[in-house]
């Protein structure tokens, strides 16, 4: 008989710190919902006297800011490196971003008054960043990269995710690692901890490393690796004046004025979103297209056709999602010390204190308690196990969410 067991960290009011006791094997999914924070800096506000403008019902936005003023700041072009070593920061031997010439760690505010230039440049870095963790699960951990959807045609959006040589032919245990939502890829627990902490706190590199020590074959996923951008077709529109009799002096009148409307609109849109330089389109990655998708994709195709006796799942704040219900454990953010018994709020399952009240940092601060209740749980006898229902027996579709 196969057992499955669930692992999930998160925050309290969400109860997915999940850490499961033992079932049957079975394809299993559940309904729970959990948080939906980004790890972004945010934008600024402004404040500035009312200006002026001419088009649609943006004015009530555009009354609050000086796009003259604006437009004549001097910001540096949003033309970042795209290596570490550009931006000056390396990795130290204790796994912490240091800039190389100063020593200091990442210092988010760059330049001041500039929070859009400062806040672009944070997520330039942090792009790089998960590149670097993927070039570590393939270097350092061995894993190897495999595209989705498996039957993908050349043309067609992918994903990927990482597994150890012996994942679905280890005989004895799997591990599967799920991260949260936000900015974070496969790999990652946390952005702000790989940039303002260290990579073991920020990664799940120490979880693979202690799970291949320890015998397990390793499943890696990528929930949030569900679309691909791609650029917006340009259309062209022919100007009506084209076409009129107006006098030529008029039309050219009406055109300076029009574009330096749509270079005012075009500025304030960018001032107001400065996460969309371009106007850019989505293509969903098939059956990945959201990470309830994912998870099930992952299960049918891989996880239900390994040959390991006992399943693991490590699951991160919302990777919970598709665990929560089973039986297992729940690793909440709490100011009470580690394994202490917390009261739960929802009937999911019991719930104990994680050791810290910063919710990015329960997956790092239970790693000890959470690999001792996976060995407790694999030696523990299995005669007393409830079958379970089959994830696709009580599914719930995307859509329906």
């Amino acid at each position: 008989m196969r057992n499955d067991v669930s692992v999930s960290c998160g925050p309290r009011k969400c109860g997915s710190n999940l850490v499961g006791a033992r079932i049957p094997r079975g394809k299993v999914i559940t309904t729970a919902r959990g948080s939906l924070s980004g790890e972004l800096e945010g934008h600024a506000s402004s404040r500035l006297p009312p200006q002026p403008c001419s088009w649609g019902q943006s004015s009530d936005l555009l009354s609050r800011i000086d796009l003259d003023e604006l437009m004549k700041k001097d910001e540096p072009p949003l033309d970042f490196p795209d290596t570490l070593e550009g931006f000056e920061y390396a990795f130290n031997e204790k796994g912490q971003l240091r800039h190389i010439k100063t020593g200091e760690p990442f210092v988010f505010n760059y330049r001041e008054d500039l929070h859009r230039w400062n806040q672009k440049r944070y997520e330039a870095l942090g792009e790089i960043i998960t590149k670097y963790v993927y070039e570590l699960l393939e270097k350092d951990c061995n894993l190897k990269k495999i595209s989705i959807p498996v039957d993908a045609t050349e043309s067609e959006p992918k994903s990927f995710i990482f597994m150890s040589e012996d994942a679905l032919t280890n005989p004895q245990k799997l591990m599967v690692l799920i991260h949260g939502s936000g900015v974070v890829r496969a790999g990652q627990w946390a952005r702000r901890l790989i940039i303002n902490e260290d990579l073991d706190s920020g990664t799940q590199i120490p979880f693979i490393k202690r799970a291949m020590d320890e015998g397990y074959g390793v499943i890696v996923l990528n929930p949030n690796e569900n679309y691909i951008e791609v650029e917006k077709p340009k259309i062209h529109v022919q100007s009506s004046s084209d076409s009129s009799d107006e006098p030529a002096e008029k039309r050219e009148r009406k055109d300076k004025v029009s574009k330096e409307t749509k270079k005012r609109r075009d500025f304030y849109e960018k001032y107001r979103n400065p996460q969309r330089e371009k106007e850019m389109m989505q293509l969903y990655i098939r059956e990945n297209g959201s990470p309830e998708e994912h998870a099930i994709y992952v299960w049918d195709h891989f996880i239900a056709q390994s040959a390991a006796e006992n399943v693991f799942f490590v699951a991160h704040s919302y990777g919970g999602l598709a665990f929560v219900e089973l039986n297992c454990c729940n690793w909440v953010s709490s100011s009470e010390p580690l394994d202490t018994s917390v009261e739960s709020m929802l009937p999911d399952c019991p719930r104990v204190s994680a050791g810290t009240d910063r919710h990015e940092l329960t997956s790092w601060k239970s790693f000890p308690s959470i690999f001792k209740f996976f060995t407790e749980a694999s030696e523990a006898k299995t005669s007393s196990l409830k079958p379970a229902l089959t994830r696709r027996s009580h599914r719930i579709k995307h859509e329906e969410l």
